[in-house]
């Protein structure tokens, strides 16, 4: 009875409000007015992608024609990179000890020049043994990448009327094909600036909670040896629990009937809103919307963008949403002793993704040890 009602729901929230009769974002084809954009998406909780919206920064052909202003500006920059076996930093994988059961495993950091930074994701496609992601949250923009304060606006200012505030945080992302953000959400009024190659989004809105799973994995980090050349992973110890979103929504050919069997309400219920971000163009995600994200290079093998993070409005929605999730499903989806359901969890809410000599250049400037806590996108 329970699973009619939330069915029922989903169905009234995309023919009310989103729009039933597609999975496409709305398009604006140019900024719109801090009052229509507070009036039509804000107000609403509704996602739209607006064209034409970064073309006068300096950043859009400082940064997409070649490497060489980014690497003059930051030359002496150290920034953040995290490194991953296979590209999916702060995500699900098999437990190191008991592979039949899951665990939430973030990447190992490192602080490097940003000129080795810049190698090491191009080796990610050059044979390396590791997908190197330039995604250090935090405001990473205003901090580690601060020389480049004046290729980009620092705010948005249709925006920053519409919301009353300043973003919180600026964020830079530098990633290749291999890298990928698993479902999750955030709690940030989120406009997301893509100024070379793509992002593919697949987004749900919150009243869509029940069709992630979300369930608390024990929290692991990767660790990488320069000597070895290879990844461990290690579960955090004592032992800490992280709620997360259990769906896969693009699994394997092999997997793909188990994933199913497991979380029928997503892949049988509505489809996910999806919508390709490219080169000058602008996302609205809103708070607490799910999303899931990958990309696609430009022409140089990258793929950059920008996001401001708005602080949200803890108002009405955000109490309706903390009901919502706290309606428990029944669970017989196959889950092992170590996905327990986080239902009543007091952090449930944020659930929330050269050439080969330089690929070996590159492997051996990372180190053994990494402590640093991983964040998502």
């Amino acid at each position: 009875m329970k699973e009619e009602i939330l069915e029922k729901l989903w169905e009234e929230v995309r023919e009310l409000s989103l729009g039933s009769a597609t999975t496409a974002v709305e398009r604006l084809h140019s900024p719109p007015s801090p009052l229509d954009f507070l009036r039509r998406f804000v107000s609403p909780n509704k996602p739209c992608l607006i064209s034409n919206a970064t073309l006068h920064w300096p950043a859009a052909s400082l940064w997409s024609s070649s490497d060489a202003h980014l690497l003059r500006a930051l030359s002496s920059a150290a920034v953040s990179l995290h490194i991953t076996p296979s590209g999916a930093a702060d995500s699900l994988t098999p437990h190191p000890s008991d592979p039949s059961s899951l665990c939430f495993a973030s990447a190992h950091v490192h602080s490097m020049p940003f000129p080795l930074a810049l190698q090491a994701i191009y080796a990610s496609d050059l044979g390396a043994k590791f997908v190197a992601y330039a995604q250090q949250q935090n405001d990473c923009f205003r901090s580690e990448y601060s020389a480049l304060k004046d290729d980009c606006e620092p705010h948005i200012p249709w925006a920053t009327e519409a919301l009353g505030c300043l973003p919180e945080a600026v964020n830079l992302w530098i990633g290749n094909e291999l890298s990928q953000t698993s479902f999750h959400k955030d709690h940030y009024e989120n406009l997301y600036a893509v100024v070379s190659g793509e992002k593919h989004f697949l987004l749900l809105p919150p009243t869509d909670f029940h069709r992630m799973y979300i369930r608390e994995y024990p929290a692991a980090h990767y660790s990488y040896s320069e000597e070895t050349g290879e990844f461990k992973l290690e579960i955090e110890d004592p032992v800490r629990y992280v709620p997360w979103c259990s769906v896969d929504p693009y699994p394997t050919l092999e997997r793909r009937e188990r994933e199913m069997s497991k979380f029928p309400l997503y892949f049988n219920g509505p489809k996910p809103f999806e919508v390709t971000v490219k080169a000058g163009e602008i996302l609205y995600l809103p708070c607490m919307w799910f999303h899931h994200v990958r990309q696609s290079p430009d022409s140089l093998g990258r793929t950059i963008a920008v996001n401001y993070w708005y602080d949200m409005q803890f108002d009405i929605k955000y109490a309706y949403f903390n009901f919502l999730q706290s309606i428990p499903l029944p669970s017989s989806h196959d889950l092992t002793l170590h996905e327990v359901s986080c239902g009543s969890s007091t952090d449930a809410s944020i659930c929330t993704s050269g050439g080969e000599s330089d690929v070996n250049a590159v492997e051996s400037k990372l180190p053994a040890e990494n402590n640093d806590d991983s964040e998502e996108e």
